[in-house]
C-alpha cells in the first residue's frame, strides 16, 4: 500500500469513527433492534384540534405593492448545481366574475451571485396563472396572482448564493435573499440537518412547528403532503375541523384558496432561503370544473420533474449530497402498468450507490401505521411497490396523513425484516384537523375492511392477515412488534446523515422546550448483511 493509499484509508476510518456515537451515549441504533413496542400515553394537555390562523393576522396579509414579489420560495433541482426559485406578482381574485391576470405582463427574472452586490448572474423562467373553478350557482371562483419560476444553473455545491426575484423593468424586484446549494454528491458529503414534516396546514400549532423547525437550523424541508388545507373551507372562507360532518349538502367538494396564499405569505421568511421539496397529499386533490384536480398544487410549486425525467409533479427524485430522494405520489397510478412504476424501476436502476448511499423514500400516506384513522388504506399502494423498493435497498421512508408521530422496526411485508426500510409517520405538522389518538388494535377500533379503502384511489387489497401473529384477522390485538414507537403529538423531525452507514434521526415535540427530544434513534445501514442491487435494468434511450 503506498503513502498516499495509507493516508487516505486513515482519514477514512478517522471520518467514520468520529461520526459514530461515543460510548457513553445513551442513543439507541437499528443495530440493537428490533425493539419492543412502545406507545406513549396521550398527554391531555395537547390540544388534540389546532385552530387556523385568521386572515387578519400580519403574518398572512399581503404586505407588497403592485408586482413586487412576494410568497418566495427555494426548491431544488436534480442535482446541487441547479436551484429552482418562484414567487407570485399581482393579487388573486375570488368572487363570481373574476378575470385572470395575463401572465406574460410581468417577467420571470432572477438575479444572483456568490457576492451580495454586484449581483452579476441572470435566468429568466416561465410564468403562469391558475384558476380553480365550480360550475355551481352560489360558489366562489378563484384566480391566482401570477406565480413565477426560474432555474438557476451552474451553481458550485455547498455555495451561499445571494439572489433577488421579479421584473427589473418596472420596476418590481424582491429585497436581497440568499440559498445554501447542496453539497456534490458523494459518499461522505450530506447536508447538515434535513427537517421533516407533514400535514402542515396553517394553525397556531403550525407557528409552533416552524418555529421549532427554524430553531434547528436546517438545510433542506421535506414536506410529506397536506400543504394548506385550503379544502377544509367552503368559497365564502366559512371552514370547519371536519368538512364532511359540516357541509354534507355541499354540491362538491369546495375550497377556500386565498389560504393558499395565507400559507405561502406565512412561510416565506423560512422557505425563500431553505428548500423545500413538497409531494401532494389528499388536501392537495382540490376537484373543480372539468374534473381537474391538484391544480393549486401542480402550479404553486417547481418540480425537478424534467431534470429526474419524469415528466410529473406528482413523481420525482433528487439529490441531496449522498442522499438519493424518490418521491412518490399516492393519488396517481402506481400500478406496475402506470408510468410512474415504470419511471421508479430506471430511476432506481441508474442510481449508483457508490455515490449516493442513502436512498430515502417519501409519500404522503403510510403504508404502516397502526392508528385508526386511515389503517390500511394504501395497501394497494403497497402491495404494488413495495417489492421494488425493498429490492433496490430503501433505507428509510417517510410519511404523514396519520396526525401523529410513529417509527417502525426495519420491517418488510409486515414481518421484522434486518434489510428493510425504517418507516416513519410525521403527519404531526399542527394542521386543523383532530389529532390521532386511537389505535386499531385497541378494543372496539378495528374498522371493518371494507370501509378502509381511500375512495378516490379505488381498489381493494386489505385483507385479514394470513401469517404471524394477526393471522385470520384484520388487526392485530396489541400494538404490533413492527411499530417501535409512537405517540400523539405535534412536531416534526431531523435527519442528520453522519456517513455513508450511520444517521441520526431526531423526533421533536411541540410542547417541549426546543432541546428535548421526544424520539431518537441512529439508523445504520449494513450493505454486507443486506447487498444493494442496482444497474440490473438496461434502459431504453
Amino acid at each position: 500500500m503506498s503513502s498516499i493509499q495509507l493516508y487516505t484509508s486513515l482519514l477514512a476510518l478517522i471520518h467514520l469513527h468520529s461520526a459514530l456515537p461515543p460510548a457513553s451515549a445513551r442513543i439507541p441504533s437499528t443495530l440493537d433492534g428490533p425493539f419492543e413496542p412502545v406507545t406513549v400515553p396521550f398527554d391531555a394537555s395537547a390540544q388534540r384540534s389546532a385552530v387556523d390562523l385568521p386572515d387578519t393576522d400580519y403574518r398572512v396579509q399581503r404586505r407588497v405593492r403592485g408586482f413586487l414579489p412576494e410568497q418566495i420560495s427555494v426548491s431544488l433541482s436534480a442535482t446541487h448545481d441547479s436551484i429552482w426559485i418562484s414567487w407570485i406578482t399581482g393579487e388573486y381574485q375570488i368572487g363570481y366574475n373574476v378575470t385572470p391576470l395575463n401572465p406574460k405582463s410581468v417577467a420571470s427574472v432572477v438575479r444572483y451571485g456568490k457576492l451580495r452586490y454586484p449581483l452579476t448572474h441572470e435566468a429568466k423562467g416561465t410564468a403562469l396563472v391558475y384558476n380553480q373553478l365550480y360550475p355551481f350557482q352560489g360558489l366562489q371562483n378563484y384566480t391566482s396572482g401570477i406565480i413565477h419560476h426560474v432555474r438557476l444553473q451552474g451553481l458550485k455545491p455547498s455555495t451561499l448564493y445571494y439572489y433577488r426575484c421579479g421584473d427589473p423593468s418596472i420596476p418590481a424586484m424582491s429585497k436581497i435573499k440568499h440559498f445554501r446549494t447542496m453539497p456534490l454528491s458523494g459518499p461522505r458529503s450530506y447536508p447538515n440537518r434535513i427537517a421533516v414534516v407533514g400535514d402542515l396546514g396553517l394553525t397556531y400549532n403550525t407557528t409552533a412547528t416552524v418555529r421549532h423547525l427554524t430553531r434547528n437550523g436546517p438545510d433542506l424541508i421535506l414536506l410529506v403532503g397536506d400543504v394548506s388545507y385550503a379544502n377544509m373551507y367552503l368559497t365564502n372562507g366559512t371552514g370547519s375541523d371536519c368538512y364532511s360532518c359540516t357541509f354534507p349538502l355541499s354540491p362538491i367538494h369546495e375550497t377556500f384558496q386565498p389560504r393558499w396564499d395565507y400559507w405561502g405569505r406565512f412561510m416565506q421568511h423560512l422557505i425563500s432561503k431553505v428548500p423545500i421539496m413538497v409531494i401532494e397529499g389528499n388536501h392537495e386533490i382540490e376537484e373543480q370544473c372539468g374534473n381537474q384536480t391538484f391544480v393549486a398544487y401542480s402550479s404553486r410549486f417547481a418540480f425537478p420533474s424534467e431534470e429526474c425525467k419524469s415528466s410529473s409533479a406528482f413523481y420525482y427524485s433528487f439529490n441531496a449530497g449522498g442522499v438519493h430522494f424518490v418521491m412518490l405520489g399516492a393519488y396517481i397510478a402506481y400500478d406496475k402498468s402506470a408510468k410512474q412504476y415504470k419511471w421508479l424501476e430506471r430511476d432506481l436502476a441508474n442510481l449508483d450507490r457508490t455515490i449516493t448511499p442513502w436512498l430515502v423514500a417519501a409519500w404522503h400516506p403510510p403504508w404502516y401505521s397502526t392508528y385508526k384513522a386511515h389503517y390500511r388504506e394504501v395497501e394497494c399502494m403497497r402491495v404494488a411497490m413495495e417489492d421494488l423498493l425493498y429490492f433496490y435497498g430503501v433505507d428509510i421512508v417517510f410519511n404523514g396523513h396519520i396526525h401523529a408521530y410513529e417509527r417502525s422496526n426495519r420491517v418488510y411485508n409486515y414481518s421484522l425484516d434486518p434489510c428493510g426500510p425504517v418507516h416513519i409517520t410525521v403527519g404531526d405538522g399542527g394542521n386543523r384537523e383532530k389529532m390521532a389518538v386511537e389505535h386499531a388494535d385497541e378494543p372496539g377500533n378495528c374498522p371493518e375492511p371494507l370501509t378502509t379503502p381511500d375512495p378516490y384511489m379505488g381498489g381493494f387489497c386489505a385483507t385479514n392477515f394470513t401469517f404471524g401473529p394477526a393471522e385470520g384477522k384484520f388487526c392485530w390485538d396489541h400494538q404490533p412488534e413492527y411499530s417501535a414507537f409512537r405517540e400523539s403529538s405535534f412536531g416534526h423531525g431531523i435527519l442528520e446523515v453522519k456517513n455513508e452507514t450511520w444517521a441520526l434521526w431526531t423526533w421533536y415535540r411541540n410542547l417541549d422546550s426546543y432541546d428535548d427530544v421526544g424520539d431518537q434513534i441512529y439508523i445504520v445501514r449494513q450493505p454486507d448483511l443486506c447487498p444493494i442491487h442496482q444497474n440490473v435494468l438496461v434502459v431504453m434511450i
